[in-house]
């Protein structure tokens, strides 16, 4: 048996992701800026583009174990957004 998935459902996971990680990141008072630094990049600009998947930019596997540790959140509470819509 092979699954098919379309384009805009993995668009949708991606989006659902970066919005989960704003809200940790709002939640714990960070900055874009904060976190980006703390990630080791020298720009925000991974992590605004991400958070909103603009120009189909997204957090990776290890971009989100990043921020889990730098957020001391479990990496599963971004997966966690994504189920029920």
């Amino acid at each position: 048996m092979k699954f098919e998935f379309s384009k805009e459902e993995i668009e949708d996971i991606h989006r659902k992701i970066g919005l989960a990680v704003k809200k940790y990141r709002e939640y714990k008072g960070f900055t874009q800026l904060d976190l980006s630094l703390e990630m080791g990049n020298k720009s925000v600009s991974l992590v605004s583009a991400a958070e909103l998947f603009r120009n189909k930019k997204r957090f990776n596997i290890g971009h989100l174990y990043k921020i889990s540790k730098i957020l001391n959140i479990p990496m599963v509470a971004f997966f966690e957004e994504t189920s029920g819509s």
